[in-house]
């Protein structure tokens, strides 16, 4: 990455950190949570990312601001660990955020979080834009810097998703059905897609389990399947 890069998301960042100063000292209220996800595999997007998994979070939001940081840990030694920072703001249905991906390189290589050369860094930088519309949801995401994937020409593929989900309720579960798409060529996803590319059909159902009068166990199972690689997965998972 070059100086300039730096100075965009310098600018990017410091700006909307002023946006949410300014919404703090407006506000009263901090609006923060913390918790954890354990899943019986990690499945992002389509894609396998590893076994068993410890997912832990902490969001803190002020006034359509929110700024969230999320990991997850693989119970195996192979799996790599991941550390992500979202800045987002939210107005109605409309959402905006940039999120800083990091990941361990289980197969070697530097590790090193502070480490930002142009081709030999673990992070991936992304930029999100959707809407809510309540009876479904549309998201589009874009890398734009960082460990992104390449086209067959060895240029920056810009690597992008679309994912639309689309919940309702049913037999008193909470359900979401989802689809997601490649645009166009990277090697980012699916190992490499060379075109328009579905990768992730899913289903889920959620429930809370109660165990006491005051404390009740969030679960939920989600069956995916990838066209892209003929990948299917079921996976599990609790929060705490």
């Amino acid at each position: 990455m070059n100086n300039s890069f730096f100075k965009v998301v310098s600018i990017v960042f410091i700006g909307m950190g002023i946006g949410l100063t300014s919404n703090v000292l407006a506000q009263d209220k901090v609006e923060a949570s913390v918790g954890a996800d354990l899943v019986s595999n990690y499945v992002w997007r389509g894609q396998d990312l590893g076994g068993v998994s410890i997912q832990p979070a902490i969001n803190v939001g002020y006034k359509g601001f929110s700024l969230e940081a999320w990991g997850s840990v693989g119970f195996s030694q192979k799996d790599a660990k991941e550390l992500d920072l979202t800045l987002g703001y939210t107005l109605g249905g409309l959402s905006f955020s940039v999120t800083d991906y990091w990941y361990t390189n289980s197969e070697g290589g530097s590790n090193n979080y502070f480490k930002y050369g142009a081709h030999s860094t673990n992070h991936v930088f992304e930029a999100q834009v959707g809407y809510d519309f309540e009876v479904v949801a549309v998201n589009w995401y874009t890398n734009f810097a960082g460990a992104d994937g390449v086209r067959g020409n060895g240029k920056r593929a810009y690597s992008s998703y679309l994912s639309i989900i689309a919940p309702f309720r049913l037999g008193g579960l909470n359900w979401n059905a989802g689809i997601g798409a490649v645009p166009w060529e990277t090697d980012y996803y699916n190992e490499n897609t060379n075109r328009f590319a579905i990768s992730d059909i899913s289903l889920s159902a959620a429930k809370d389990i109660k165990v006491t009068d005051t404390f009740s166990i969030p679960v939920f199972a989600k069956a995916t399947v990838n066209p892209r690689t003929e990948g299917a997965y079921f996976t599990f998972g609790m929060g705490f």
